[in-house]
């Protein structure tokens, strides 16, 4: 049986994580705590929910 390592959309969404996490810092301050951290965490999500499943 595979691992979900071995899934190509969860090297996709871990690489896109990534990319999100770096690009949501970069927002204002005023965004930095609300915007920014709901869209680390949806970012979040979608591995996490990859290995869950």
């Amino acid at each position: 049986m595979k691992s979900y390592k071995d899934l190509e959309i969860y090297s996709i969404s871990l690489y896109l994580f990534y990319k999100t996490h770096q690009i949501s810092l970069k927002l204002p301050k005023y965004e930095l705590y609300e915007l920014g951290s709901q869209i680390r965490r949806s970012a979040d999500s979608v591995p996490t929910n990859i290995v869950e499943g």
